[in-house]
């Protein structure tokens, strides 16, 4: 077990490192969701302690790989808890109770500030989904890199069913996955997604029996943990750029991706091992 990377705010939550639990095992930050009296559920402080933590793993040599999963077997994460009461800048009198504006920076100070994280974090990180990922929650799975299913998981685009405008990023990352019309079935109508489904869709990378799910996530996590760290973390930022930017803008990516992997000490070894018909023994810089 390793010390915690960030510091959080508290926002009424009454003991944040274990509703977001932390250590890391064998190269592996592991971020574990604990909150089953709010189904698993991510207030405020919960939220901004997981964004200190990834981000906390940037730059630094103690993991180099991270798993987000959730205890319990009935849900991995429901969505925001809306029962946390957030802060808010002192009203003059007769001011609305919800002013224009404050919406919107509440989402841009709370999940486009969690997704985000995951997206541009330099290490790969995993989604081990032991339950049920409804709203913002499937967003954050859908936001790692990979994904395991636990075979009794499933995912939910819950917002039509409470009238809500889907958040979390979940309009940018659900068609990248799926495509614009399928997006658009999964949120319009808000059914339940199998894991099966879920694998069909592309929306996950692997089904594993319930009983094996940290088993498979943990044999991932450290083959990712053991490899050429510098060389995914550059692999990461072409890939989540390559659908957003135009051929040439890519090409100068590549190229300066190209650059600086080269630097690398990882990048020297494998060429090493190669030409002695040896395994590379990748030391992640």
């Amino acid at each position: 077990m390793t010390k915690d990377m960030t510091e959080s705010r508290d926002f009424g939550d009454m003991d944040l490192e274990k509703q977001i639990q932390f250590e890391i095992r064998n190269q592996v930050a592991w971020i574990t969701i604990d909150n089953p009296e709010k189904g698993n559920a991510l207030s405020p402080g919960m939220r901004d302690r997981m964004v200190g933590l990834i981000n906390g793993c940037n730059g630094r040599f103690e993991a180099r790989a991270i798993v987000i999963t959730a205890t319990g077997r009935k849900l991995f994460c429901s969505g925001a808890d809306i029962s946390v009461g957030r802060e808010r800048a002192p009203r003059p009198d007769g001011a609305p109770p919800l002013a224009v504006g404050e919406s919107r920076r509440m989402m841009l100070e709370g999940q486009l500030k969690l997704m985000p994280a995951i997206l541009d974090s330099e290490l790969p990180v995993i989604a081990a989904v032991n339950g049920t990922a409804a709203g913002v929650g499937a967003h954050l799975a859908f936001c790692c890199d990979l994904v395991v299913m636990a075979d009794n998981a499933k995912f939910i685009e819950v917002f039509a069913r409470r009238g809500l405008v889907p958040d979390g990023l979940g309009a940018w990352i659900l068609p990248r996955l799926v495509g614009l019309q399928k997006a658009k079935e999964l949120m319009f109508f808000a059914e339940d997604i199998s894991a099966e489904k879920a694998l069909n869709l592309g929306l996950c990378n692997r089904v594993a029996p319930g009983d094996d799910l940290i088993e498979v996530a943990t044999e991932w996590a450290e083959r990712l943990a053991s490899g050429p760290t510098r060389s995914l973390m550059l692999t990461k930022w072409l890939v989540n750029r390559s659908l957003d930017v135009d051929r040439r803008t890519l090409e100068d990516n590549e190229a300066w991706a190209v650059e600086l992997n080269n630097g690398t000490l990882d990048a020297a070894e494998g060429i090493s091992s190669f030409r002695e018909r040896r395994e590379p023994a990748w030391r992640g810089f």
